[in-house]
Order: structure tokens, then sequence, then C-alpha cells
């Protein structure tokens, strides 16, 4: 793995693997272990679309996660809904407190921007910030200076 890393010039710390819960709940054991060995090369782990699968809470806290993403489902209706806001809230906190990062997904506006600002999620990721772009638009992003703002196109922008 290192080799193949070395070879592309790309350094793990720089590589970020999202699996979704339900990969992960298919063998848990094996999962763990497959995971963890990925993350001893310094690679970021996160799971994708929290809380739309199969999930136990009792494996959470076993997992080698570093970043919790929020499903869009859920996103979707902060602000207007109080069920929302409540479980959006509870994952943002149970994440902290297991020592994780945040992201939430679909993020469309700004007063969802806000919210999650609020309740301290660090990352969003949505229409928000930038539509999904052919891949000469974004490998056209490397080639220009950074714009004022630090929205990111694909891994999360800062809240």
């Amino acid at each position: 793995m290192t080799a193949a890393l070395s070879s592309a010039q790309i350094g793990a710390a720089s590589l970020k693997l999202e699996v979704t819960e339900g990969l992960i709940m298919r063998d848990t054991e094996r999962s763990i272990e497959t995971l963890q060995k990925l993350k001893d090369f310094g690679i970021t782990i996160a799971i994708d679309d929290f809380g739309t699968g199969y999930s136990s809470l009792s494996y959470l806290h076993r997992l080698p996660l570093d970043v919790l993403k929020i499903d869009r489902s859920f996103v979707q209706g902060i602000g207007m809904s109080a069920e929302d806001d409540a479980i959006v809230r509870a994952i943002i906190s149970m994440a902290q407190s297991l020592g994780l990062s945040v992201t939430a997904e679909g993020i469309e506006t700004a007063e969802q921007a806000t919210l999650l600002r609020e309740w301290s999620c660090q990352t969003g990721q949505g229409y928000l910030f930038s539509r999904p772009l052919p891949a000469e638009e974004f490998t056209a992003l490397f080639h220009r200076p950074p714009p004022s703002s630090s929205r990111s196109h694909t891994a999360g922008a800062p809240l």
C-alpha cells in the first residue's frame, strides 16, 4: 500500500476513505480490522450517510473513525423540523464526545449552514458550496488562485 501511494506521490494523510454504515455492518469485525489497517497508514476514515443505515451504536466506539458524515436527509429539514434539529444536534454531540469531526451533507441554504455552525459542526458539503463538476472543471480548480472564501468543492467546506 505505501509503495503504491509513494509511486503516485500522494501522502496517505491526504486521503479520506468514506465508507457507508451498511458496508461496515455486513461484517463488522472484519471491517474494524481493515479500517484500522488503513488508519494505521495515515488514511482518514469517514462513515458516510450516518443515521440511515444499519449501524449499531454499540459498535460505533470500536470503529477506527475520524469523521462522521450526517446524511443529507436529516440536514434538509433543519430549521423547519424540530425532530430533524434534534437528530442533527444529537449526532454532532455524540460524534464530538467520541472525538470525531463532523461533516454535514446536503447543505443547500445559508440558514442550514448557520444552524450547523451554531451547533459546532465543523464542515459541510452541498449545493450551497458547489454543484457537482465535470472532471475538466474540477481539474481547472487546481490551476487557479484560491478564491477569497475557503469553500471546498469536494471534501467539505469549513462552516
